[in-house]
């Protein structure tokens, strides 16, 4: 692996895990960067996974040492979330490159709509403490399917379930989205790498880059909150777009990018 290639993936991960940790939405950036690179959709979305994982264990642990993470509601909403996600990584694995590209397009166009007018909806959650009921275990489920099937976008989703339906606020939905993702993601990475669906070099190079900017982001910005970053993500996630509509290529531009490096 040349530097050049390494620098790419350290400086994407540490985007990626500064937005993530923030807000969500990040992981279009991680599975275009992965494309371009010339990892095939199945193999990228597994070492996706591995960034992912990474990312979330250390905002988790910023969130656990700063006392701000309600363990039991985490777990209470992260069991249903794994059960769902064992689901959609197997349906991960067994679908078409072709079908995934179109799912991540659409995906696409739902996180920009969302970045660009969900402030309204987030803002609904402002309380610290909920009572979950079968409903929300329900939604959390569906969540976890999509989540283990594409994952782009589960951090917004959660937010919204957590904001919108549970009414907790910005900060308390943030620490719990993190958590939830760190106690499910590890079983659809499992049903990847049993495929054989992925890169270790290249996700734990990204991951590496991901876990700092997990790590800046939960120490130094969480109370920012996600107006900080709504149009930077609208920008980044329209250029991944373009990238896998065919408008513009990246991967181009990444190839030219190692070839001067």
């Amino acid at each position: 692996m040349s530097l050049s290639i390494v620098v790419i993936l350290l400086c994407s991960g540490l985007l990626v895990g500064f937005i993530n940790t923030l807000a969500g939405g990040g992981s279009a950036i991680s599975l275009t960067i992965f494309m371009a690179l010339g990892l095939p959709v199945q193999v990228a979305n597994g070492t996706n996974r591995i960034a992912i994982l990474m990312q979330n264990l250390s905002s988790t642990a910023t969130f656990t040492r700063k006392k701000m993470l309600d363990w039991r509601s985490g777990v209470r909403l992260g069991i249903p979330a794994i059960l769902g996600t064992l689901v959609g990584a197997q349906v991960a694995v067994t679908i078409s490159a072709e079908v995934f590209q179109i799912c991540l397009a659409l995906v696409m166009v739902a996180v920009l709509v969302f970045t660009i007018f969900g402030n309204k909806i987030l803002k609904r959650g402002e309380g610290e403490g909920f009572k979950a009921g079968w409903l929300h275990y329900f939604v959390f489920f569906l969540i976890g399917i999509y989540s283990g099937y594409i994952f782009v976008g589960t951090g917004y989703l959660i937010l919204l379930s957590t904001m919108g339906l549970l009414h907790l606020g910005i900060v308390k939905s943030n620490v719990i989205k993190n958590f939830i993702i760190l106690l499910s993601i590890p079983f659809s990475l499992v049903v990847f790498v049993w495929n054989g669906d992925v890169s270790w070099s290249y996700g734990l190079i990204h991951g590496a880059g991901n876990m700092v900017g997990a790590f800046l982001a939960s120490h130094y910005a969480i109370g920012w909150g996600t107006k900080f970053l709504r149009w930077f993500v609208v920008v980044v996630v329209l250029f991944c777009l373009a990238d896998v509509v065919g408008l513009i290529s990246i991967r181009e531009a990444v190839l030219a990018m190692i070839k001067q490096g």
